[in-house]
């Protein structure tokens, strides 16, 4: 059930980066795929650092913060590399 409620969070972490810095949006789709793969880290990374907060809540703000941040990197890397 963690699994499921770090990918979800995720994916509304992804989105909702998206929606809030249009500059690295990447689309809805994969706004959302990019951000269920940084829940899934961000979720993982925490439970290797032992790090609980509050349990479930913990868990869903690590996700989400987990699938902005990696929307990010992959919106900067994109952005970089429409540049060159």
């Amino acid at each position: 059930m963690e699994l499921i409620i770090s990918l979800l969070s995720g994916a509304l972490g992804g989105n909702l980066a998206g929606a809030l810095l249009k500059k690295f949006s990447l689309g809805t789709l994969w706004n959302s795929v990019v951000g269920i793969l940084g829940g899934g880290l961000g979720a993982q990374l925490l439970g290797m650092l032992n790090i609980d907060i509050a349990g479930i809540i913990g868990n869903i703000v690590g996700s989400g913060v987990g699938g902005a941040v990696l929307l990010i990197i992959v919106g900067v890397i994109k952005s970089a590399m429409g540049k060159s």
